[in-house]
């Protein structure tokens, strides 16, 4: 595990950034799983910046994301397929056909997480994992519970969850309660995994998924068997740990 302490927000986005392009200029045809939520948007912003210095290309690539709203249309503004064309895919060139992200509007949820998990398997696995990092220890939408989910599912989400994600939305009760989301044995299953966190809200989940045990109640903990992981935080992020 390699763990970088960045100044603040700014450096911390631009060295995940950084290494998420050495993944693409070292393998132009690799397989990237992304992530939503506020902690990606400055890495996504810096990418963009590359793409049109021609630092970057993104032809070949193809991304895979971590999670979706159950419920949500592509069209509302709070999904992450909107999410995700907003930030990143509509401002560089990614072709459409080469982004999967899973089908909130399905409604047969055992067809829909089989059907992202084989799409998944079907592109050989992930190359490089970007995980944003809850409060309460989650990545993806896997929450603290008694056991590691293994494959793509649907999961209810937490109170701590619905009331981090509720400025997003006009009012708490039209936060969605479920998504869709790899699970962490799909997400282990990634060559290299790229964990970023910022702010000293994420301090706590920070410590315990680095140096605590590994617990399902802090899912995140279970990277610390992963033998290929990155850390890139900011001071505020780390301020709780002995580096």
């Amino acid at each position: 595990m390699r763990i970088y302490c960045t100044k603040d927000y700014k450096e911390m986005s631009r060295k995940a950034a950084n290494l998420i392009s050495a993944q693409v200029i070292i393998k132009p045809e690799c397989v990237l799983g992304l992530a939503t939520g506020s902690t990606p948007i400055g890495i996504y912003d810096q990418l963009v910046e590359w793409y049109h210095k021609n630092d970057i290309d993104f032809s070949e690539v193809t991304t895979v994301n971590l999670d979706e709203y159950r419920g949500l249309t592509k069209e509302n503004d709070q999904s992450y397929y909107y999410f995700m064309h907003t930030h990143l895919f509509d401002r560089v060139n990614i072709r459409p056909d080469h982004s999967f992200i899973p089908d909130g509007t399905c409604e047969d949820s055992e067809f829909e997480c089989r059907r992202y998990e084989n799409q998944i398997r079907s592109l050989g696995g992930i190359d490089m994992q970007l995980l944003g990092l809850g409060r309460n220890g989650h990545i993806g939408f896997n929450e603290p519970s008694d056991s590691f989910a293994q494959v793509t599912h649907c999961v209810d989400l937490t109170q701590s969850t619905i009331d981090a994600n509720k400025r997003f939305f006009a009012s708490e009760a039209d936060v969605p309660r479920q998504a869709y989301t790899m699970g962490i044995g799909t997400i282990l299953q990634a060559k290299k995994i790229l964990l970023v966190a910022s702010g000293e809200d994420k301090a706590e989940a920070v410590k315990n998924t680095l140096f605590g045990p590994i617990t399902p109640y802090v899912p995140a903990s279970i990277l610390q068997i992963h033998p290929d992981v990155t850390i890139v935080a900011d001071e505020a992020a780390l301020s709780l740990c002995k580096l």
